[in-house]
């Protein structure tokens, strides 16, 4: 039985700028979508996004919400799509830093692939844990303290991350138990009240 719904009522926010990894942010979105989670792309910028197939423009995206009108504590979990001028853009900006530490700190579940980490980082998320990434931020990684492991998939708490889009099928799926082992640990939010 696939898609029963194990995020069904879960928030995830999916935090991009321009020139994100396309496929990095639709492959995840879909599968999120399809245990029956409510994805939202969140943005620096209003209107679209584009996203980059490797070195190439690719799609345009509709921005559900910018960073500024995104409340952490409106979303369950967080998925960071990767892309090194995405990135690179987003570690600068303090608000998405804000962001990813305020879900962090609430032990809110975060999936990260490809050079995504580096907002963890300059947000000062890392040291302590371990993680994996695009090959080439591996030593940012280790400077800010954490523990760099070249897998296509690593689970350290509630983070998931993976290295590139070639570990997409394994990042999915374990993003989902991830969020879905969380959900079963936060009852109140997907049903209203718990019954006395």
């Amino acid at each position: 039985m696939h898609g029963h719904h194990k995020l069904d009522g879960m928030r995830v926010a999916i935090l991009v700028d321009d020139d994100f990894e396309q496929v990095e942010m639709t492959e995840p979105k879909k599968a999120l979508e399809m245990a029956g989670a409510q994805t939202t792309i969140v943005s620096p910028q209003s209107g679209q996004v584009t996203g980059m197939n490797h070195d190439q423009k690719a799609g345009t995206f509709k921005v559900d919400m910018t960073l500024d009108q995104a409340n952490p504590n409106d979303f369950d979990a967080l998925m960071l799509p990767g892309g090194a001028l995405n990135a690179d853009h987003l570690r600068i900006q303090p608000k998405a830093q804000a962001f990813v530490r305020q879900i962090d700190q609430s032990g809110k579940p975060i999936a990260v692939i490809c050079h995504a980490p580096w907002l963890l980082v300059s947000a000062g998320c890392v040291k302590g844990r371990t993680l994996t990434s695009y090959h080439t931020i591996q030593d940012d990684i280790r400077n800010a303290g954490g523990k760099w492991v070249d897998q296509e998939m690593v689970r350290d708490h509630n983070w998931v991350s993976s290295r590139s889009p070639k570990d997409l099928a394994v990042f999915d799926s374990a993003m989902v138990s991830l969020f879905a082992e969380h959900m079963a640990h936060q009852p109140q939010s997907s049903a209203g009240p718990i019954p006395i």
